[in-house]
């Protein structure tokens, strides 16, 4: 258990949280979710002792364990993987240290002795006896091989560090765990090895996250971070948003009967109560929701930005047509006789290991790359809006965000009154519309990008990883504006609910060709098992 009591965080210009008093217990798993900069990570820092509160404590339970994810990748060059591993466990760490150099001294003597049978005791105790099989076991599951255990972590990839210090996390069963961002850089099956390890872990789990599915499939509770608050609600993120949705319609509608917007949080309430059947939680999770009272939702602060892809025109006969494409990038060919003909009114997840593959091969679309051999042949019809996965170079001048988007409007929509306005409903209001697009966040100039694309009305949109650097209600509100649009999209992205609910065609790229599959939903085409072994077999 970790307790906060009267927490407080002030700087000079703002304060982030006033006056928090929260418990989070063993055997759930808190979503900490909050609006960009609300200071969700920096909360994680607070109870994790690496900043202090300006007023308030934060305690851990007596002999208690608290871990964090680390975030620094070169940390930990001059160790190898298992090494890196249980050094999560500090003072398990510290004892195998000892010992082994009381081992190693070449005058051991009666007090040595004594000092080492005393570690061993303290080792035992500690679980150090199985602490490498545990190590093991953790790597293995996020896709590290036994073959690079003992491997320096300097000779590792930057995605193989992030797994390995995610297993540092994860190890010897910390009584509180700490987590930002666990799954970025996860490939999907780690992502799912992660799912079920957080589903089964029976001490407490607090964790940030933009990835709506996993918060919905591993959280009991949210701890919604807004008006310098955090207000604990139970059940998961879907839940959450949607009630406070709800509350809000409530409180602004002055119109309707009350009455009748109770009854709809109501029923809204038991619903999703009676549906929580998706885990090993549910029924701890639908007797919490059971409890629930209409006092206990309250409407959130958040805005949303308000996206809409309006196409030009529509498309004729003829999509896109791509033959016998093959790709090398630094050497190596990452894309080999690569063949689809894509129709009218598809959208298209393109999946992949790798995204250095599914990234060549949108810079191969758009004509950004030329490929060893092969053919790109668009409709006469069509026109492309793109997206691309690094976007920083079109950002380098120091130009306001107005007069940057300004060059993308047609004629009458180019005017201050107009673009001001676009730009308000993408939640960049007052003067904020004249910041040099040069010092933007990085979720900033997503949303930039975005309205750009919508100013361009193509009726095709191609996205290379849309929702990276996107809070909640952002990633929200692109996924049901794509839902929505009438042209056709070509995206790559991590998000498993984004892939589920957008795509109706799915074309996942091998090192030997592609796998195509139409009508079937995500879910339906990872657990298809003729599909997953056709990949496997192609990737070899």
């Amino acid at each position: 258990m970790i307790t906060v009591n009267d927490v407080s965080l002030h700087f000079a210009d703002r304060k982030l949280f006033e006056d928090v008093n929260i418990k989070f217990a063993p055997g759930n798993c808190y979503g900490l979710i909050g609006a960009n900069g609300a200071g969700k990570s920096t909360f994680l820092k607070v109870l994790s002792g690496e900043i202090a509160p300006s007023t308030g404590s934060v305690k851990l339970g007596p002999n208690e364990r608290l871990a964090t994810l680390k975030q620094n990748h070169f940390d930990y060059d001059d160790y190898t993987v298992m090494e890196t591993v249980i050094m999560g466990h500090t003072d398990l760490y510290e004892i195998m240290q000892e010992k082994d150099a009381i081992y190693m001294k070449p005058d051991f003597s009666e007090e040595d002795g004594l000092r080492a049978a005393d570690l061993e005791a303290k080792f035992g105790e500690m679980g150090g006896w199985e602490a490498e099989g545990e190590a093991s076991q953790m790597l293995q599951g996020l896709n590290i091989p036994e073959s690079l255990h003992q491997e320096k972590m300097a000779n590792l990839t930057a995605g193989q560090k992030i797994k390995v210090l995610l297993a540092q996390a994860l190890f010897g069963k910390p009584d509180v765990l700490l987590l930002d961002e666990p799954t970025n850089g996860l490939d999907v099956d780690s992502i799912d090895w992660l799912e079920e390890f957080l589903i089964n872990f029976e001490n407490t789990v607090i964790v940030v996250s933009h990835d709506r599915y996993f918060l919905n499939k591993v959280c009991t509770y949210m701890a919604d971070l807004d008006y310098s608050k955090i207000q604990l609600y139970a059940g998961n993120y879907d839940f959450w948003q949607q009630s406070s949705a709800l509350a809000q319609q409530m409180k602004q509608d002055q119109n309707s009967k009350k009455e009748e917007k109770i009854k709809e949080l109501q029923d809204f309430i038991a619903r999703f109560s009676a549906n929580a059947s998706k885990s090993k939680q549910a029924t701890s999770r639908k007797k919490m929701l059971d409890k629930i009272t209409l006092d206990d939702i309250q409407p959130s602060s958040r805005r949303y930005p308000f996206i809409k892809f309006v196409p030009n025109r529509e498309i004729g006969n003829d999509l896109l047509q791509v033959k016998d494409l093959s790709v090398t990038i630094d050497g190596k060919q990452i894309l080999k006789n690569v063949s689809f003909i894509l129709n009218k009114d598809d959208k298209v997840a393109f999946l992949a290991k790798n995204d250095m593959v599914t990234t060549a091969l949108f810079k191969v679309l758009t004509g950004e790359i030329t490929p060893d051999t092969g053919t790109v042949t668009w409709g006469v019809t069509t026109s492309q809006a793109y997206l691309p996965k690094d976007f920083n170079a079109m950002f380098d001048e120091e130009t306001p965000i107005i007069d940057w988007l300004r060059q993308f409007a047609e004629k009458g929509e180019d005017d201050d009154t107009f673009l001001r306005g676009f730009l308000g409903r993408m939640l960049f209001s007052g003067d904020d519309v004249t910041k040099m697009v040069n010092v933007l966040s990085g979720g900033e100039k997503v949303r930039v990008m975005l309205s750009k694309m919508m100013l361009l009305k193509a009726n095709v949109l191609l996205l290379d990883d849309p929702t990276n650097h996107l809070d909640l209600e952002s990633i929200t509100a692109l996924n049901d504006s794509l839902i929505d649009y009438k042209g056709s999209i070509l995206f790559a992205s991590h998000d498993h609910q984004f892939i589920q609910t957008v795509a109706n065609r799915l074309i996942y790229l091998t090192a030997n060709g592609a796998v195509d599959r139409s009508d079937t939903t995500y879910d339906e085409f990872r657990g298809n098992e003729q599909v997953q072994a056709q990949i496997n077999e192609l990737d070899k």
